[in-house]
């Protein structure tokens, strides 16, 4: 289901702040059994409207069938750290930096910008050393929190791994690869049009329209029984095969969540597993994971390429280091430097648009590039989850939120100034 697509209309006016919506505070589905007016259930109930969704982002297996993203059986690598001491000390100082938000009049601390953001997690790692760990919220140093769009930014580095190493011809138009795409739109856009989201598709994502096709797909991708009556398509990719066009590709991006769908059925035809099956070995059993991952999936188990992930924080700081070392991580290659160097690099941005709070950006193979002057770019997904790269600063920083409005646009202004300032600050200690 596209439910990493959630919308924040269901959001209050005047929403909660992070401590009087902190799950635990809510008193969300506590006790045996919890009261009624506490029980967040599936179908029944919205779960992903605020505040449920503070709770739900920890428990999507509760609502959805999943597949494994598994680590394996060897024993995970552990990060580095400072000693206790060194810890706190670095705690005490980044959560103390002020930094200005974009267009704002009055100094903000890191700290206040994780409860203004509604924070669940955040990870800082600074050449190679863990600097910063917090956990609020449903979010504990155990558990693992849906990481929404990020999904994509996974899907993506799959393909950019299949392109690098021969695999996959980018070049090559869908219908090459995936004949049954019929007389679809996707079927005349090329893997590279597809990986970077310049196809020229019909798809709506405006969550206040009921009749836009983010619901059409939802329903399409639901793994429940569908309604009596139900006569759409069945699953993520038959949706795909009666997807209209809607300009010409090649020429703008288009943020639609569609793209990575179909990548994602381009790489299982290609290498015959499906994403968390090869998500699983070229990463998670490669790179000393902690915990098993998990995708969502629909009602013919084809996984939610779009945002079905939901992984452990310090997994994720794992996934950042492996793009920050160039396919490297404990000493081992898992994929060619040319995979991180042409992410990195960005997309074109003539066709990137409408984003003000990325206004230099690009976008290629499903991750976003802010080229500014530390090179950074990142992983992104609605209410705020980001796994953000910073090469110049040697720095990679995770945060998992529940934000109460979907679109990252309305936290960016007290994000991306904090991650530069902290950046900066981390520069000046070495």
């Amino acid at each position: 289901m596209a439910f990493a697509m959630s919308t924040g209309a269901d959001a209050q006016a005047v929403p909660l702040t992070a401590q009087d919506s902190d799950p635990n505070a809510m008193g969300w589905m506590q006790g045996f059994p919890p009261p009624p007016d506490k029980l967040i259930t599936q179908p029944d109930s919205n779960y992903f409207s605020f505040p449920k969704l503070r709770w739900s982002v920890c428990h999507l297996r509760e609502f959805l069938p999943t597949e494994e993203i598994s680590r394996g059986l060897g024993a995970p690598v552990p990060l580095d750290y400072p000693t206790p001491a060194e810890f706190a000390d670095l705690r005490s100082e980044i959560d103390n930096l002020t930094f200005m938000p974009v267009n704002g009049d009055q100094a903000m601390t890191w700290e206040e910008s994780l409860y203004a953001n509604y924070t669940d997690g955040m990870l800082i790692i600074h050449k190679g050393q863990v600097v910063y760990e917090r956990y609020f919220g449903c979010l504990e140093e155990s558990g693992k929190h849906a990481i929404m769009s990020m999904t994509k930014s996974i899907t993506g580095l799959l393909g950019e791994i299949l392109v690098q190493e021969g695999a996959l011809d980018e070049t090559l138009l869908v219908r090459d690869v995936i004949p049954e795409i019929g007389d679809s739109a996707f079927a005349t856009a090329t893997v590279r049009e597809v990986m970077d989201m310049t196809t020229g598709v019909r798809y709506s994502e405006d969550y206040s329209d009921p009749n836009a096709d983010i619901w059409l797909y939802s329903a399409a991708a639901s793994p429940l029984p569908k309604p009596e009556g139900y006569e759409g398509p069945n699953g993520y990719w038959e949706y795909l095969q009666q997807v209209q066009p809607d300009g010409e590709h090649g020429i703008s991006f288009h943020y639609k969540t569609i793209n990575s769908d179909m990548l994602g059925w381009i790489i299982s035809r290609v290498t015959g597993k499906a994403v968390t099956e090869l998500a699983s070995e070229r990463l998670w059993t490669r790179m000393g994971a902690e915990q098993d991952a998990y995708q969502t999936v629909d009602g013919k188990g084809v996984p939610f390429a779009g945002g079905g992930v939901t992984a452990g924080l310090r997994d994720l700081g794992r996934l950042g280091l492996l793009m920050l070392n160039g396919g490297v991580i404990n000493g081992e290659r898992l994929f060619p430097a040319e995979v991180v160097e042409s992410i990195a690099a960005g997309g074109d941005q003539s066709k990137f648009a409408g984003f003000p709070t990325i206004p230099n950006g690009s976008y290629t193979s499903q991750w976003w590039v802010f080229h500014n002057d530390h090179g950074a770019y990142a992983a992104r997904g609605v209410h705020g989850q980001t796994i953000y790269v910073d090469p110049t600063a040697e720095m990679v920083l995770v945060r998992l939120a529940s934000f109460p409005r979907a679109q990252n646009g309305f936290i960016d202004p007290t994000s991306l100034p904090a991650y530069q300032a902290v950046a900066e600050f981390l520069m000046a200690r070495n």
